[in-house]
């Protein structure tokens, strides 16, 4: 075994690929940045304008459904916040990035 040893250090020692280009190394790593950025990054950012839009666009009147899972009907739009009828006369304040979706009208009474 150790005479295999300085064969290894022989041929590393002569330049066996140390000083080569560094290209193909920058060619790997912004492809693999190519790769992140079109699997990853630019799906999220459109799922998070997505739901901007529907955050922003909430009325009085609407049916939504909650990220808990909770269905109610929006009786008051704030800045920040939601209120939405739950029962009769139970009304509960959510912020209103909590919103999942926004339910066709009808929903709620069909269910």
């Amino acid at each position: 075994m150790s005479i295999l040893i300085p064969e290894a250090v022989a041929q590393t020692a002569q330049g066996g690929g140390a000083a080569g280009s560094p290209w193909p190394t920058l060619i790997m790593f912004g492809g693999l940045f190519a790769i992140m950025y079109f699997m990853m990054i630019r799906p999220q950012r459109k799922r998070q304008k997505e739901h901007q839009q529907l955050v922003d666009s909430l009325a009085k009147g609407n049916e939504v459904v909650m990220t808990s899972g909770m269905l109610g009907k929006v009786t008051d739009v704030d800045e920040a916040y939601v209120s939405i009828e739950v029962g009769d006369g139970v009304n509960l304040k959510f912020q209103k990035m909590s919103v999942h979706a926004v339910l066709p009208k009808g929903t709620i009474k069909s269910i």
